[in-house]
């Protein structure tokens, strides 16, 4: 077969759709191997879509602004041996595609009918209508449904929610056979109208840009999502100060490495997460998943003050100069805004340190599905009782806050508590002698 096609990326195991952003190639342009040929979004990164075969670009199936589900066709791309002889100008489609692209373009067009017919303000990606299409919801219906998407659009996750809910809400109603309207599913509790804001002299509006606006319709759904209950311990640091002091030459001489505290952190998060590893889960309806690989998110800010969370994957199976590495190198990716898809997926637990900014604590959310995010203070000297074997003595150490956030549907106070207060006696026990 002489066609190729070019489908949407899996941009993680959360992600179930995209937005074209941008397409870098017209309809009869060549197109060489890996060569980028569309720009696309999801709520967590941009990204390149590159083509794995060379050739001529035959037909686009989507326009810049669609949402396309992952998996789904989205280009056609007749391989450079069957056009080695074709006119440069190939923006018709050929009259000799084969049946099964003829139907995938069929369909899309038969999405593309859907969407244009839809007379409702909101927008909804095929993947959303072909859910309704299968489950017998009307448009009228659709238009109530609450969207936790960008501008209210409704997600996957949305429209899944409430089919779960539809269904168990749904019970027997007798119906007397003068009664004139059908019995309907409980509706769909009305989201509360946002506050009006007045705007006064002087005042400068700023349009969120379209990370921004991902990030905030991620906060409200991940606080919609889970119960968050934020847990405190105050833990005594100063082995693992003393040792970085020591540390950090040896290791940029050594390493060509600068050891910051958070691959540190990471390592006794670790160990704690193998101590007690119903943190390393996630809720699918009324389903626990329990992670296997234990993948660590670390929180990092942008330039541009929005945040991105890169992945350490199989972060258990690193040494400490392996979780340093990784730590540095996914950091200056991610300033530089050159990490790929998978590297910002995946994430089974997340660390941010908040302390980066001279805050003691803080009450970080969670990032779903995952259900438990560690916050790091800053580490300040203060006066602290020890215990020695001729009594008390008060000392001068170097302390820090730790506050871990939980979902509270499947993570109790018990479990919670006993993970963070694992984690700070994995850091006070650092070993101020431990072989650099």
């Amino acid at each position: 077969m002489s066609e190729f096609q070019l489908v949407m990326p899996k941009m993680g195991e959360s992600i179930a759709e995209a937005t074209i952003i941008r397409w870098t190639k017209n309809e009869g342009d060549s197109i060489a191997l890996d060569e980028t040929v569309l720009e696309i979004a999801t709520d967590k990164v941009d990204s390149e879509v590159p083509s794995p075969k060379a050739g001529t670009l035959v037909k686009r199936l989507f326009n810049e602004g669609d949402v396309v589900p992952v998996n789904a066709p989205i280009a056609i791309i007749q391989l450079a041996g069957a056009v080695a002889t074709a006119p440069k100008a190939a923006a018709p489609v050929p009259q000799a595609l084969a049946a099964p692209v003829k139907e995938i373009i069929s369909q899309v067009e038969a999405a593309k009918a859907v969407l244009s017919s839809n007379t409702g303000a909101r927008f909804y990606s095929p993947l959303v209508l072909n859910i309704a299409k299968a489950e017998n919801i009307s448009m009228q219906e659709l238009e109530n449904i609450q969207g936790s998407g960008s501008e209210g659009r409704v997600t996957k996750r949305d429209i899944m929610s409430y089919l779960e809910n539809r269904s168990s809400q749904a019970t027997p109603v007798a119906v007397p056979a003068s009664a004139s309207a059908p019995v309907q599913s409980a509706p769909t509790p009305p989201s509360k109208p946002a506050p009006s804001v007045s705007i006064n002299g002087g005042d400068e509006i700023i349009e969120m840009d379209r990370m921004r606006k991902l990030i905030a319709d991620h906060m409200v759904m991940s606080k919609q999502t889970s119960p968050h209950v934020t847990s405190f311990v105050e833990a005594d640091v100063t082995n693992m100060v003393l040792w970085r002091e020591k540390a950090k030459k040896v290791y940029e001489k050594r390493e060509a490495e600068k050891i910051t505290f958070t691959p540190m952190f990471i390592e006794c998060v670790v160990k704690a997460i193998k101590d007690y590893p119903m943190i390393n889960v996630a809720v699918d309806g009324h389903n626990i998943i329990k992670r296997k690989a234990i993948n660590i998110g670390m929180a990092a800010a942008l330039p541009s003050g929005n945040l991105i969370v890169p992945v350490i994957k199989n972060a258990d199976m690193m040494n400490l100069v392996g979780l340093t590495k990784s730590v540095n190198d996914l950091a200056n990716r991610a300033r530089a805004n050159k990490l790929a898809p998978d590297e910002i997926s995946g994430g089974t637990f997340t660390v941010t340190n908040v302390g980066g900014f001279g805050n003691v604590m803080g009450t970080p959310i969670i990032n779903q599905p995952q259900v438990a995010i560690l916050a790091t203070g800053s580490i300040k000297k203060k006066p602290a009782v020890l215990e020695t074997p001729m009594g008390d003595v008060i000392a001068i150490r170097h302390m820090m806050f730790l506050s871990l956030s939980y979902d509270h549907r499947v993570v109790d106070g018990s479990l919670g508590g006993s993970f963070l207060r694992r984690i700070a006696d994995y850091m006070e026990a650092w070993e101020p002698s431990r072989e650099i």
